[in-house]
């Protein structure tokens, strides 16, 4: 028998068998979705001008990933969560448009703190009610991202969350960062979330002794829609740098300033007492973190400087550095700091000078470090 095809509608064929195993007649496959990948052609692909994509622009794409990152105490998880009651109330950011959503916070780390966030931000601005939901349920995402999933649902119906937040990726992972294994899962349990629940998940993660990325593997980064880098400038302010987007602007600057707030007294009189995220000096914070290097921070960025013209090397393409960065071996760069006399090898201890004076560029972000390789930041 000669079976004759024919283009039908969104690439369905009549010649079409069995799907999962049951038989499927000509006239079935017409009428059912049987095409799981349906193609669209190049005239019918058109930009859509009115749709926003965006929870808060310029930072927040309104689906998939993001990470805010950061070392220690930079305050990454004050101004995370400052950020998500942004959007729950539909506020805008610093100057940047935000559309409200329902917003789910799952705060791993100083869970038993975050009450006091939640009452200084409600007696800063005077608010009184907010679609604003606290999880401290410990939580390890890749076993039970199906068991959140359905329990938020069930408890918010209709108005599901714009965003989930998940302070941190370390509490939330069971596993190692820096397993391909393990953040894969990690990563494919995130994205569930967020496509069941049709919203952003923001992941609140540290930097490692490599100050000039986030900690682990590196395809967090690669998996994300925006990367937005906390730092503290001297003075205090909390600078926010947009240091990865795949839709818009990359470096972004969001700066603010913490404010203390009296909450009360504990049952034994003490004050209660938290911090609120206010917006500060962009230009002053700039300059408090570039000036006051010391003479040995500055000689040593100049001897990596002729270090790096002499012995620098394209930066291998496993650490996703800017185009045109040219890396040095730690070791050449520590000879090239002897040479100069900018280190005494006959000091005490040399070596732990040396790590001095990295760390303390690194906690500059002026230079980032990994696989015994140092580069410009």
């Amino acid at each position: 028998m000669t079976h004759t095809h024919q283009r039908l509608p969104n690439c369905v064929f009549e010649h079409a068998e069995s799907v999962n195993g049951h038989a499927i007649t000509e006239s079935s496959a017409s009428k059912n979705t049987l095409v799981v990948f349906p193609l669209q052609s190049f005239e019918t692909v058109r930009l859509q001008t009115e749709r926003r994509n965006y929870l808060v622009k310029g930072l927040l794409a309104n689906t998939g990933l993001a990470v805010i990152w950061g070392p220690p105490k930079c305050g990454k998880s004050f101004w995370a969560a400052d950020l998500g009651m942004h959007i729950a109330l539909g506020w805008d950011y610093r100057g940047h448009r935000v559309q409200q959503a329902p917003v789910v916070y799952v705060a791993l780390e100083g869970r038993h703190g975050f009450p006091a966030r939640v009452e200084a931000f409600r007696r800063h601005h005077g608010v009184d009610s907010a679609p604003f939901y606290l999880l401290t349920t410990s939580l390890d995402l890749v076993a039970k991202s199906s068991e959140l999933i359905a329990a938020i649902k069930a408890q918010l119906g209709e108005n599901l969350p714009g965003a989930l937040f998940l302070d941190t990726l370390n509490r939330s992972l069971v596993g190692s960062e820096s397993k391909d294994e393990d953040i894969a899962r990690f990563l494919a349990a995130a994205e569930s979330v967020a496509q069941e629940l049709s919203c952003a998940v923001v992941i609140v993660h540290h930097c490692g002794i490599d100050a000039s990325r986030p900690r682990g593997h590196t395809s967090l980064s690669g998996a994300v829609e925006s990367q937005l880098a906390v730092k503290r400038a001297g003075t205090g302010e909390v600078i926010v740098t947009v240091d990865l987007a795949k839709d818009f602007a990359e470096g972004t600057e969001i700066v603010s300033r913490f404010e203390g707030i009296e909450l009360g007294t504990d049952a034994d009189g003490d004050p209660i007492t938290s911090l609120v995220v206010v917006a500060a000096d962009a230009s002053n914070a700039r300059q408090v973190t570039s000036r006051k290097l010391s003479d040995r921070q500055r000689l040593a960025l100049a001897a990596f400087d002729e270090c790096a013209a002499t012995a620098g090397k394209p930066a291998p393409t496993h650490l996703e550095l800017p185009a045109r960065t040219m890396v040095v071996q730690l070791n050449d760069w520590r000879e090239e700091l002897y040479r100069k006399g900018v280190l005494d090898r006959e000091a005490k201890s040399p070596r732990e000078e040396f790590k001095r004076v990295r760390q303390q560029l690194q906690a500059r972000s002026l230079i980032g470090i990994r696989d015994d390789l140092v580069w410009k930041a």
